[in-house]
């Protein structure tokens, strides 16, 4: 099953970067890939997404994007990564954790699909700096429950 969600995700690489959408190959930002390949791996989507703004929550300095990622993804353990696990990211220190990503490979080489302002949805390595932005790593439910964590 997690390859299914590693081939999802690689196939909305290219679609262009356009914040709140989630249309492959027309526009999405890093929550609108996690929904594509959502609809794709578990059906509908389990809320609706409310419209939000490029800074949303970070002057209330909440983590909405994570306690909703824990409320519908199974969370694991950070040392414990696997192709098709999301990964929820922390831009800069102090800042809420606002961007996520799956990843593709594991091992020496680790990969990650996202959308990313100004380029759009691309696999990148999960080098040095984007690692230590993780702050959690989860695992879509029908992942989960199939036996992989």
């Amino acid at each position: 099953m997690s390859a299914r969600v590693v081939a999802k995700a690689r196939g909305w690489i290219g679609t262009p970067y356009l914040h709140g959408a989630s249309v492959q190959g027309a526009g999405c930002d890093c929550l609108g890939l996690l929904r594509g390949v959502w609809r794709v791996v578990e059906g509908a989507e389990p809320v609706t997404v409310p419209r939000y703004s490029a800074d949303w929550d970070e002057p209330q300095k909440r983590e909405v994007l994570r306690a909703a990622a824990s409320a519908h993804l199974v969370e694991v353990a950070l040392g414990g990564a696997r192709p098709g696990d999301v990964i929820l990211f922390r831009m800069r220190a102090g800042a809420v954790a606002k961007h996520l990503g799956i990843q593709t490979e594991v091992g020496d080489a680790p990969r990650f699909v996202h959308a990313y302002a100004g380029h759009g949805v691309v696999e990148n390595a999960l080098s040095a700096p984007w690692a230590r932005r993780i702050v959690a790593r989860f695992r879509f439910p029908s992942v989960a429950v199939g036996g992989v964590i």
